[in-house]
């Protein structure tokens, strides 16, 4: 009874603390201005005294950072404001830090510490105190409040996730990226029949040679999912050509679902590569593999059997590494089985059937030990808030390939919905600067 008691108490501290993770918004910005309304105006000093105000900023899009020096949690994301106002100012976006802070000498040590370079207004005033707080309804730090270019309140909120989620995507509507080339779909071989793929091409000139990423889905997933397109998309606005395709019994491609294991995806992704190294516009020795979730885990693997002389780069997108110890568990996305004797197939959601050989060959998969073979660069992507694969098997990775970078993004999720376009970033980033355009 002991031992239940402590197991429940385990499990409920951590469905709290995910459902505090997520409805932080909920429960501390419920009295901040609300999204339509005229921002306030207001005139506060600035740390060199000069009086600020929003009529300078008219016709821009204004994000309003409240922060105080004495915040932990302000302190622990500031970089991330950083990294914001250095992403979104070149296109327009104003930044104002405002702060609570009562210390001067502490607030301009701050702003010095953390190299601020956006302007900082203050009333040096107990936060309960401050007008430009109750003007706001700031009750939280840190807070975020974003001005449209009409003055009126876009989004207000504690998370400065979704302060970023909001700009990228509305910084994509007001300046797209030019992607220019030529979109295929086509067919291959593959190790269950035919798969369906799709290349993308930058423009190339006569006998132009170009780096290849091969883009691989999840688990149930596809070619066609919103995170592997916009990767493609920015690969090709930087010169790199890519293929994306869904392995057998998934999508478009031929093969049963029931029928399809980890090593059996393995091959399929082999065959990609041997189709696209023979590509005449491709630099063959310029190949990387970029996988999400169980795409992950099969793009570290045949990373490890290709070696780093055929992959020249791997992009981990929350590999599902997990994979393992689900089928040791005998627990694979909520469907149970017995995993000493699993049944010939496990219905799982969507009208999947989960196969016996999957199981089996998971059971004793060599995940870990197989991606060891590959010494090459390597960027592995993680969210703290994945509930489908701990960010400890990314981790993991990270800490085996020394030739490896890693980006643990807090309160993102397996599939990165906080903000796509900056994972779809950070691999674009890294691969152009791994393989040269």
């Amino acid at each position: 009874m002991k031992r239940l008691l402590v197991t429940l108490a385990v499990l409920f501290a951590i469905v709290f603390t995910a459902r505090a993770q997520w409805d932080l918004d909920e429960k501390y910005a419920s009295d901040l201005v609300k999204s339509g309304s005229v921002a306030p105006d207001f005139k506060m000093k600035t740390v060199e005294g000069k009086t600020l105000s929003l009529k300078p900023y008219k016709s821009r899009y204004v994000v309003l950072d409240f922060w105080a020096s004495w915040c932990p949690d302000c302190r622990k994301d500031m970089y991330n404001v950083q990294r914001m106002y250095r992403t979104f100012h070149p296109y327009g976006v104003e930044f104002i830090g405002i702060s609570m802070d009562t210390d001067a000498a502490a607030w301009k040590k701050a702003i010095a510490r953390y190299g601020l370079a956006y302007p900082q207004v203050s009333e040096l005033v107990k936060f309960h105190d401050s007008k430009i707080a109750a003007l706001y309804g700031v009750k939280w730090l840190p807070s975020m409040v974003l001005i449209d270019s009409q003055g009126k309140v876009m989004l207000s909120t504690v998370l400065s996730y979704k302060m970023e989620r909001t700009l990228t995507e509305l910084m994509a509507q007001k300046h797209p990226v030019p992607v220019n080339g030529a979109t295929d779909s086509l067919t291959l071989t593959g190790s269950k029949g035919k798969l369906a793929a799709v290349i993308q091409k930058p423009v190339l000139t006569s006998g132009e040679k170009v780096p290849m990423a091969i883009i691989m889905h999840g688990f149930t997933g596809n070619k066609e999912e919103r995170l592997l397109r916009l990767i493609a998309d920015s690969l090709q606005s930087h010169g790199i050509a890519s293929i994306r395709f869904d392995f057998n019994g998934h999508g478009h491609s031929e093969g049963r679902f029931e029928d399809m294991t980890v090593p059996n995806e393995i091959e399929d992704a082999k065959m990609v590569y041997e189709y696209v190294a023979a590509l005449p516009y491709v630099a063959a020795s310029r190949i990387a593999l970029v996988g999400h979730s169980q795409g992950g885990v099969v793009a570290a693997m045949t990373a490890g059997e290709l070696g780093s002389p055929r992959v020249a780069a791997v992009a981990l997108l929350a590999p599902a590494a997990v994979l393992r110890d689900d089928a040791i568990r005998g627990n694979t996305m909520g469907a149970r089985y017995n995993p000493l004797d699993p049944p010939k197939s496990v219905p799982l959601f969507g009208g999947h059937n989960l196969g016996a050989g999957y199981i089996r060959s998971a059971f004793t998969l060599p995940i870990y030990e197989t991606a060891a073979r590959y010494s090459g660069p390597a960027s592995i992507i993680h969210g703290t808030a994945d509930r489908v694969v701990p960010y400890t098997y990314g981790e993991r990775f990270h800490e085996q390939w020394k030739n490896s970078e890693w980006h643990l993004l807090e309160y993102f999720d397996h599939g990165f919905t906080q903000n796509m376009y900056r994972v779809a970033g950070l691999t674009s980033e890294f691969l152009t600067r791994t393989l040269g355009k």
